[in-house]
C-alpha cells in the first residue's frame, strides 16, 4: 500500500508552474464551505447559485456539489480524523482544506488526487501543514470512534433524541440513511419533488369541485399537486417572497392555485368553508437532513419543543376552517415525537369534534394516530402525517 501511494505521488506530480488538474473545483468548494460556515449561507441555496455563475464543466460542477455537501455533512467525523495530527487548530481556511482532503480520502478518491488537488487549492502559507496532515491521515489506521454521533457525524443530541423517539436500531438506520444523498423525483407535470411530499398530497385526497386550503403552502409543490385533482386550492404563506414562489410555480405548471399572503395562525378565511385543510407545518426538519447537509449543525436542542408550540397554534387556527365532515391533514418533515405524535394527541384531546383516521399502511408505520415515514424505508424524506376528520354534526 505504501509503495503504491509513493508511486502515485511521483507519477502525478505536475510540471513546475502548472496548476494540478482538479484544483479549480476544490478551490470553489473551499470558497463555498467558507460561505456556509462563516457567513451562514444555506448549502442548498448557495451551491446551485455559485455553479450557475462559474465556468466549470458538468463533471467539475458535480464534483463541487459532492465535495461541498459531503464535507459539510461529515464535518464532525472528519474532525475526528484530522484532529489527532494537529497540535492546535490552525486558521479556518486550513481546517476547511483538511476536512475537504479527509473527505476525499474517506470516500475513496485516489490518495494523490485528494492530496495534490487539495494542497493546490489552499493558500500557500497553509500548504505545508495541509500536505503533512493529510499524508499522516493516509498512513494512519482507521480511527476509533468515541460515539455514534462522531462516527455518523451528527450532534449527540440529535442521536439521543431519535434513539429515544424511534428506538436505537431504527434511529441508527435513519441517521445512516440521511447521510446518503437522494435524488428528487419529477412529477408528471414536471415539478421536482421528493416522493414523500407527493404521498402527503395523495393523503389529503382532494377531489374535483372541493375547496382545499393549504395554510403553509410555499413553495407550492403540494398545492399544485392538489389542484391537479380538479379541486380549488387556496395556497397561503406568511412571507411575500415565498408567496411569489407559489405564484411562479403555479404559473409555470398552468395550475389553478390561488396564492395569498396570510398568517396561518390567523387565517383570513370563513369558518367551516373548506372541504379539506392541509397544515404542512414548519418543523425542525430532522427527516430531511440528506437534502440539507448543513441542517444538523443549525438546529438547536430546544427547537423541536419550541416548534411544537407553533405547530399546535397552527392546528388550532386551521381547525375552524374545516366543514363538518371535512378533513384536517397535518404533516411535518421531521421524526421527533414532540412535533408529531404529541402535537396531534394534544389537539385531539382538546377537540372531541375531530377524530383521527386510521394511519396509512406501508411504507408508512403507525405511532398512535400518526403515520411515520422513515427515510430508510423507501429512500425518501422522513415525514409524519395525520388525517383528522371533523364529525358531520359539528
Amino acid at each position: 500500500m505504501a509503495e503504491r501511494r509513493a508511486a502515485n505521488r511521483t507519477a502525478h506530480r505536475p510540471a513546475k508552474g502548472a496548476e494540478v488538474p482538479g484544483v479549480a473545483p476544490r478551490r470553489l468548494a473551499l470558497d463555498l464551505l467558507a460561505r456556509i460556515e462563516d457567513d451562514g449561507a444555506w448549502a442548498n441555496l448557495v451551491v446551485p447559485r455559485a455553479l450557475d455563475r462559474c465556468d466549470l464543466g458538468d463533471a467539475d460542477r458535480r464534483l463541487v456539489t459532492e465535495l461541498t455537501y459531503g464535507t459539510v455533512r461529515q464535518r464532525r467525523r472528519l474532525d475526528a480524523i484530522i484532529d489527532p495530527f494537529l497540535d492546535r487548530r490552525p486558521a479556518d481556511v486550513a481546517v476547511r482544506a483538511l476536512r475537504l482532503g479527509a473527505y476525499q480520502l474517506e470516500v475513496g478518491f485516489p490518495d494523490h488526487a485528494a492530496l495534490n488537488t487539495t494542497v493546490g487549492a489552499v493558500p500557500k502559507r497553509w500548504r505545508g501543514l495541509v500536505n503533512a496532515v493529510l499524508r499522516n491521515v493516509v498512513r494512519s489506521d482507521p480511527p476509533r470512534w468515541r460515539s455514534l454521533g462522531e462516527e455518523l457525524s451528527y450532534p449527540d443530541w440529535i442521536v439521543e433524541r431519535l434513539e429515544t423517539d424511534l428506538g436505537r436500531d431504527v434511529a441508527e438506520e435513519a441517521l445512516e440513511a440521511m447521510n446518503r444523498p437522494v435524488a428528487p423525483t419529477v412529477r408528471a407535470d414536471g415539478y421536482t419533488q421528493d416522493r414523500a411530499s407527493t404521498w402527503v398530497t395523495d393523503a389529503v385526497g382532494a377531489l374535483p369541485g372541493e375547496l382545499v386550503v393549504d395554510v403553509c403552502a410555499a413553495p407550492g409543490g403540494k398545492a399544485t399537486g392538489m389542484a391537479a385533482s380538479g379541486a380549488t386550492v387556496i395556497a397561503a404563506d406568511l412571507v411575500a417572497h415565498r408567496v411569489d414562489l407559489v405564484v411562479e410555480n403555479a404559473a409555470r405548471l398552468g395550475s389553478d392555485v390561488h396564492a395569498v399572503r396570510a398568517d396561518a395562525t390567523s387565517p383570513p378565511l370563513r369558518n367551516r368553508s373548506a372541504d379539506r385543510v392541509l397544515v404542512d407545518a414548519p418543523c425542525s426538519g430532522l427527516g430531511v437532513m440528506h437534502r440539507r447537509p448543513d441542517l444538523r449543525w443549525r438546529v438547536a436542542p430546544e427547537d423541536p419543543a419550541n416548534l411544537a408550540k407553533l405547530q399546535r397554534r397552527l392546528l388550532e387556527a386551521a381547525a375552524p376552517l374545516v366543514k363538518p365532515g371535512g378533513t384536517l391533514t397535518y404533516s411535518v418533515c421531521t421524526l421527533t415525537r414532540a412535533e408529531s405524535v404529541d402535537v396531534v394527541e394534544a389537539f385531539l384531546d382538546d377537540h372531541p369534534e375531530f377524530g383521527a383516521d386510521a394511519p396509512l399502511e406501508g411504507p408508512w408505520e403507525s405511532d398512535g394516530p400518526v403515520s411515520i415515514l422513515l427515510p430508510q424505508r423507501e429512500g425518501t424524506d422522513g415525514m409524519a402525517l395525520a388525517t383528522l376528520h371533523r364529525a358531520p354534526q359539528h
